[in-house]
């Protein structure tokens, strides 16, 4: 096979060479895209309006919902474009650009996620100490922590899809997958980035198992608290973030704990959207649709901007 090393571009899997189905396919994704950015925005405005929002749960979740943003606009506009535009092209600068931002958000949202869970650990089984532990500084330097964790994963990945050599340039995904970008590979550099994916899931595992740890506590904190009011009280203000975690745990396992062998090209579509796109567009709905607070401010914002309106 011929030499791309130095491509210009990458084609992309298209969905269908019907114009009328690539028109649905835009207006679907759209319709998606929307909604994921919308409900998310909406609790980012909610948490940042709402002085009775300013307290590190609600925090951390505004984090959540700018990289849940981050994580739907990587690949529904490029995608949507193609579609609409009829095109399969995707430059190589912005496909690496696309992989950076996939383990950027990821390993962000990822290192997000367990912070939420100290969170509810601290506030659930000391409570006593709960200020003084998670103080507005404590909570800067997390998120920022995750924030830079979440950069360091998005650089080494895209470094090290920028060492592979390629004998091909047409992607079997709608958007720069790294199974797929190494299914190109003509050289051995692709052990590098195999290295780098192996890395990422010992640290993810290590979150992961870090949030077990602490829910395990938060249980059997929640079971020594004499009144059954109580433990649901302290139960409710856990079960949207277990959900959440649940929700990419258990999409992230569908997607990758398969059989590769002869995955036709639809399924590997179908797999890319429960992980990549199902949980940003969900979580806002599992955290506001629970969430007397939320909705409160929410209602609030919307009487004050109807006043205005009038």
């Amino acid at each position: 096979m011929a030499n791309f090393t130095f491509t210009l571009e990458f084609l992309l899997l298209e969905f269908s060479d019907i114009r009328e189905l690539q028109i649905l396919h835009f207006f679907v994704f759209l319709a998606v895209y929307l909604t994921a950015v919308t409900g998310n925005l909406l609790i980012i405005i909610a948490v940042a309006f709402d002085h009775h929002l300013h307290t590190p749960m609600y925090f951390f979740l505004m984090n959540l919902a700018l990289m849940d943003i981050g994580m739907v606009s990587i690949m529904m506009p490029k995608a949507m474009s193609n579609s609409l535009l009829n095109t399969r092209s995707i430059s190589f600068s912005a496909c690496v650009a696309q992989v950076f931002f996939q383990f950027f958000l990821g390993g962000s949202d990822l290192a997000i996620l367990t912070i939420m869970a100290h969170d509810r650990y601290v506030a659930i089984c000391n409570p006593l100490q709960y200020g003084t532990i998670m103080h507005r500084g404590a909570c800067l330097q997390m998120a920022a922590s995750a924030w830079i964790a979440g950069l360091l994963n998005g650089l080494l990945h895209s470094g090290g899809t920028l060492a592979i050599t390629f004998c091909s340039n047409m992607i079997d995904q709608f958007f720069c997958e790294v199974p797929q970008i190494l299914k190109l590979s003509c050289s051995d550099m692709y052990l590098v980035e195999v290295g780098i994916i192996m890395l990422s899931l010992f640290l993810g595992t290590g979150c992961f198992i870090f949030i077990i740890v602490s829910y395990m506590k938060i249980f059997a904190a929640v079971l020594r608290i004499p009144s059954v009011q109580g433990q649901k009280k302290a139960l409710s203000t856990c079960i949207p973030h277990l959900t959440v975690v649940s929700l990419l745990v258990f999409t992230c396992i569908f997607t990758y704990v398969r059989p590769r062998r002869h995955t036709a090209s639809d399924q590997n579509v179908l797999f890319a959207i429960i992980y990549a796109v199902l949980p940003p567009s969900l979580n806002p709905f599992i955290y506001g649709l629970r969430n007397k607070d939320i909705k409160a401010a929410l209602l609030k914002l919307f009487l004050i901007w109807s006043i205005f309106q009038k």
